[in-house]
């Protein structure tokens, strides 16, 4: 092993929550840092009505599925009008292809 390329290891680093919570650990930094613990995040605490939502991610996310359910109904709708259309040009073709006699207006009855 090659000497002086790993860094330092402080066997006692402690590791502080925002909530105050500390507690240490071996890390490669003497002081860590974290937002949430065991001891503040509503999976471990019971509080799973309180949603940990940073920067509105759930909004974005709920605002793309509607979006994505949307669109997916626009272009259900896109093909059913498309093969509406081609039914209805192949009706047109069918009675082109027919011989059919042009419809004369009739001669008005003189007295």
């Amino acid at each position: 092993m090659k000497k002086d390329i790993h860094p330092r290891y402080y066997p006692e680093a402690t590791v502080t929550c925002a909530c105050g919570n500390s507690w240490k650990v071996g890390a490669t930094q003497e002081s860590l840092t974290t937002d949430v613990c065991s001891r503040c995040h509503p999976f471990f605490t019971g509080q799973m009505q309180r949603i940990v939502d940073r920067g509105g991610q759930v909004e974005r996310f709920t605002k793309r599925m509607e979006e994505a359910q949307r669109m997916q109904q626009e272009a259900e709708e896109r093909e059913a009008a498309r093969i509406q259309r081609a039914r209805a040009r192949q009706l047109v073709e069918i009675v082109d292809e027919e011989e059919v006699e042009p419809i004369e207006p009739e001669e008005t009855a003189k007295e």
